[in-house]
C-alpha cells in the first residue's frame, strides 16, 4: 500500500532539483544552511512534487516553503504561481512563501514564521 504522504512527482525532474541543489540562489542557501538543514523536522531542498519543484520541503508537516526572486514578480508568474500552489493544495500541502528580499532582510521572522508553521496540527 502507498504511503499517503508521498506526492508522486515527474521522474524528468530528478536532474533538474539536483542542478538546482548544487546551485541555489543566495536567499535560499542562507535559509538552508543557517536555519533548515538543523531543524528536527526533516526538510528536502528542491524536492519534485507532482509537475512542480519546491524549495524546501517537509514531508512530516506537508509544508512546502518557496522563496520567490524578481522573476515571480509579472503576471505570466504570478499565474503560474497560482496554478502550483492550487495543485500542491489538492494535494494536502501547506505553502508558505517568502520573497528573496524576506530572507535576506527580515531573516529572524521569515523563520519565527516557520517555526508557527511547523508547530501547527497538520
Amino acid at each position: 500500500m502507498r504511503d499517503p504522504r508521498l506526492v508522486p512527482y515527474r521522474l524528468r525532474l530528478k536532474s533538474s532539483s539536483r542542478e538546482l541543489r548544487r546551485n541555489p540562489p543566495p536567499a535560499e542557501r542562507k535559509l538552508w544552511y543557517e536555519f533548515l538543514r538543523d531543524l528536527p523536522e526533516k526538510f528536502t531542498r528542491q524536492k519534485p512534487l507532482g509537475p512542480y519543484i519546491a524549495d524546501f520541503y517537509c514531508s512530516a508537516h506537508r509544508l512546502v516553503i518557496e522563496i520567490d526572486g524578481e522573476s515571480h514578480f509579472n503576471a505570466p508568474a504570478a499565474c503560474y504561481d497560482g496554478r502550483r500552489t492550487a495543485m500542491m493544495e489538492a494535494l494536502g500541502l501547506r505553502i508558505l512563501r517568502f520573497t528573496n528580499a524576506e530572507v535576506m532582510q527580515q531573516f529572524e521572522g521569515v523563520c519565527q514564521r516557520m517555526e508557527k508553521a511547523l508547530a501547527e496540527k497538520t
